[in-house]
């Protein structure tokens, strides 16, 4: 195959598809997505008739949310330290248990307003420690240039699986009850479990011993920090969420008191909003091709607060349901441009916790929206909290665009280089002994000086995110030429690992740095351990 018909093969928007461990998972997820989606219709619908109130509605949303905004970090750290296999086995095997007990109490009639409240808490748990290292293992699944696709592909898996569920669950609910609703949840957890326990992961190569669990976790918070790249995802996505989850706090009671629906009714309504989500997962690259990532982002936010005011103001059925079709394109374009935003700003060395954070802003917006909205809501009637709704992620959301935008063009280039090459030493240092300094010693013709202190704020931002806890640039103040970048690093083996994470974006931007040296000798790089401690 030419490289022309590879790249072709590969913006196709099913090529991921031909990779069978990617086809494998996504067929058990998307029925495990269905099972998902299946429960989260009993329990809204299950909550309706154990406590009608909105508030206590809504908050089934927030505890499913709530341990994804608490374990977020944790989880992306451990899923980078540890075996994401193993972690992803142990997080579904957690939710399978969860679920069937959700299922048994609600059949032997000893299921409360609290106790499901707890079911769902328990589940969200399994849900936190999964989601970090789901999202970093499908990088691994594809090549690079199909990565856009596998993202939309597994929004297609859970919005195929949000069009098939609700309605399979209302039907299920109708005839059944609620309870066989939770069993059919659990048993869809096993598909997953096969398929992840015959997946013979590739060993990793590990040069260094493991990173300990803070460390890792300080770690990712920087690289959050100092990738500007991450920024509008956050920003945006969390005013996107914390407005939109308004539709899925409220959607119950919509449909039960507003509309007058059965559990049909309900599963109908999310039915229209998955088909919807379908469709735009189909056309999503064409439409990211045709109006780039920023501007799709732009358009879907306002057809989605479009459809969330019109699902505000529907006294009919199915005017309720187009609202809800609209709706669903519009959040598939929106999550999936910011999925795939953040998936491409990472290197795979800190990708889950980096992801982690995308997650804690998502499930945390998720759930202090639905709180919120369902206490709104509980003052001002559903469709005046709905309208609100609309209205603020409208106005907030075209405010944060003006500032955070998203990147467009070519994916950089994230591969590791390891063009460090590695330091003289006279003593050996212990590995865990630090911090160590690091200093850049370049003459500079003083007329420039400004261009290249404008120059080191992006190589300040380059070491800070692959692990420096601190940075600084200094002038020599009897010799103006002379200037000294410093950075130190936490211990020994986090400098040599800091060594392994450079990417060729860092070693670019480290050679427009150097292109100002105008000494007869490279700049000269000086290592300093810490001593003179008793």
């Amino acid at each position: 195959m030419t490289a022309d018909a590879g790249a072709a093969a590969s913006s196709s928007p099913w090529s991921p598809l031909r990779r069978p461990l990617f086809r494998g998972l996504w067929i058990a997820s998307l029925a495990s997505n269905i099972g998902t989606w299946m429960q989260e219709v009993g329990e809204g619908w299950l909550m309706t008739s154990l406590e009608p109130s909105p508030a206590m509605v809504s908050l089934v949303q927030a505890a499913r949310g709530l341990p994804l905004f608490l374990l977020a970090l944790p989880a992306g750290a451990l899923a980078d330290v540890l075996d994401r296999r193993r972690v992803l086995l142990v997080s579904q095997l957690w939710m399978l248990v969860g679920a069937a007990a959700l299922g048994l109490l609600t059949l032997t009639g000893r299921i409360t307003a609290w106790s499901l409240l707890g079911c769902a808490f328990a589940i969200g748990l399994g849900t936190a420690i999964n989601s970090p290292a789901w999202q970093a293992t499908v990088p691994e699944l594809v090549d690079r240039r199909e990565l856009p696709q596998a993202v939309a592909l597994n929004s297609l898996s859970f919005n195929v699986a949000r069009a098939v569920g609700p309605a399979l669950g209302g039907l299920v609910i109708a005839t059944l009850g609620p309870g066989a609703n939770f069993l059919l949840n659990a048993a869809s957890f096993l598909g997953v479990v096969a398929v992840v326990a015959a997946w013979r992961r590739p060993p990793q190569p590990e040069i260094l011993p493991s990173e300990r669990f803070l460390s890792a976790l300080r770690t990712g918070a920087r690289y959050v920090r100092y990738e500007p790249a991450l920024h509008p995802v956050l920003v945006r996505g969390g005013l996107f969420v914390f407005f939109g989850s308004a539709l899925w706090a409220l959607l119950p009671v919509v449909a039960r008191f507003d509309l007058g629906r059965g559990p049909g009714g309900f599963g109908a309504l999310l039915a229209c909003f998955g088909t919807g989500a379908v469709l735009g997962a189909a056309n999503i690259t064409r439409m990211r091709r045709r109006l780039g990532a920023d501007r799709l982002a732009l358009v879907g936010t306002v057809v989605f607060c479009a459809a969330l005011a019109a699902l505000a103001a529907a006294r009919h059925f199915y005017v309720a349901c187009a609202a809800m079709f609209a709706g669903g394109g519009a959040w598939l374009s929106v999550l999936s441009g910011f999925n795939v935003a953040a998936q491409l700003s990472l290197p795979s060395w800190v990708r889950a916790r980096a992801m982690s954070a995308y997650l804690l802003v998502f499930y945390g917006a998720i759930a202090a929206g639905s709180a919120t909205w369902g206490a709104v809501a509980a003052r001002t009637g559903t469709r005046a909290a709905l309208a609100a709704a609309a209205l603020g992620s409208l106005v907030l959301g075209l405010l944060a665009r003006a500032r955070f935008r998203l990147r467009e063009g070519d994916a950089p280039d994230l591969s590791p280089t390891r063009h460090w090459p590695a330091p003289y030493l006279a003593i050996e240092p212990e590995p865990e002994g630090g911090p160590v300094l690091v200093t850049i010693e370049y003459r500079i013709d003083p007329a420039r000086a400004g261009e290249f202190a404008r120059i080191m704020r992006r190589v300040r931002r380059s070491r800070m995110r692959s692990g420096a806890v601190s940075w600084g640039l200094w002038v020599d103040a009897s010799d103006p030429g002379r200037h000294v970048e410093s950075f130190v690093d936490e211990s020994w083996v986090e400098h040599l690992r800091h060594h392994e994470r450079v990417t060729a974006v860092d070693r670019d931007v480290e050679a427009e740095a150097r292109a100002f040296h105008i000494g007869p000798e490279p700049p000269m790089v000086s290592h300093f351990l810490a001593g003179g401690r008793e």
